[in-house]
């Protein structure tokens, strides 16, 4: 798969939305099924998101400047909260809509036409969300990745809903087409919910996953010896960017140059280690007792 920009793969999500909407409302009209009528109002929630989406990746593209010296990748972070929180807001009026069916009971009616819309809709956005996984991995974009879960949350809604509806011409029963709606927004709003703690982790400036720190220790620990040692590790994560700093102490006897050449080839094989990364190190002498004082913040288990 070629790879443009994360803004493209955006705009993709955006044509689904504006597709499955259009698909999803006719098959409501249809059948005036309640489990139709959620699912289409997700996928106006889809295109809302996915636009707020685009708009933070145009702003985390944009490079440092005299205000934002560290860039603008955070803005990564605006869209997946929001996302979050309209997926919450899409489960809460699907539970209102099928409570209203479930009071007033009501016949549905061309139910072969409205399922198979519904089922065109499904294999569209479950493509898309196959699309955009593949490229959040290759960018390492919440944003994408978000966008492709409430995509993948979508898919299961509309499994859900085409399943209530089966059910319902099978066996006549039209209770169970709120019911269902009901759980798919239950399993919605677990889906936002996680979402939602993923995006505060990145705004609390969250270190490196498990995975990336050990690589990270594990080529630091391949270059010490009785004359280098290193501490003050610290990482964080900024959207799709990785931050680490640390301090490098070398023998006070080295020269300028040679501490120099000697950390640039350390940030030089970590930027190589893991992508997209900025990397600080700070030199320092390692005979001086205030060197192996200052080893930065430290923090309480639990």
């Amino acid at each position: 798969m070629a790879f443009a920009s994360p803004r493209s793969f955006i705009l993709l999500s955006v044509a689904a939305a504006v597709a499955t909407i259009v698909l999803k409302t006719a098959a409501w009209r249809f059948t005036g099924s309640v489990g139709l009528l959620s699912d289409a109002m997700e996928s106006v929630v889809n295109l809302v998101a996915a636009l707020g989406a685009f708009w933070a990746l145009s702003l985390a593209a944009k490079p440092a400047d005299r205000t934002h010296h560290y860039g603008h990748f955070k803005a990564e972070y605006f869209s997946s909260g929001l996302e979050s929180v309209l997926i919450v807001l899409a489960a809460l009026a699907i539970i209102f809509a099928a409570v209203g069916r479930l009071l007033q009971p009501q016949p549905l009616e061309q139910l072969g036409i409205g399922l198979a819309l519904s089922l065109v809709a499904t294999a569209l956005n479950g493509l898309v969300a196959w699309v955009l996984l593949r490229a959040s991995r290759h960018f390492h974009s919440i944003t994408l990745r978000a966008d492709a879960h409430h995509l993948l949350t979508d898919v299961w809604t509309s499994f859900g809903v085409v399943l209530g509806i089966g059910l319902v011409k099978v066996t006549g029963l039209t209770i169970l087409d709120p019911l269902i709606a009901i759980a798919m927004a239950l399993n919605i709003i677990v889906t936002g919910w996680k979402l939602l703690h993923e995006t505060a982790s990145g705004l609390l400036d969250r270190s490196l996953p498990d995975d990336e720190h050990g690589r990270l220790e594990a080529l630091l620990a391949a270059h010490e010896t009785e004359e280098i040692r290193f501490h003050a590790l610290r990482t964080r994560v900024a959207g799709s960017r990785r931050f680490v700093a640390f301090h490098v102490l070398v023998p006070g006897r080295w020269t300028v140059q040679a501490g120099h050449d000697f950390c640039e080839r350390l940030e030089r094989e970590i930027a190589a280690a893991l992508p997209r990364s900025d990397v600080l190190t700070h030199l320092e002498p390692i005979e001086d007792p205030k060197a192996w004082d200052d080893q930065g913040f430290r923090w309480e288990e639990g």
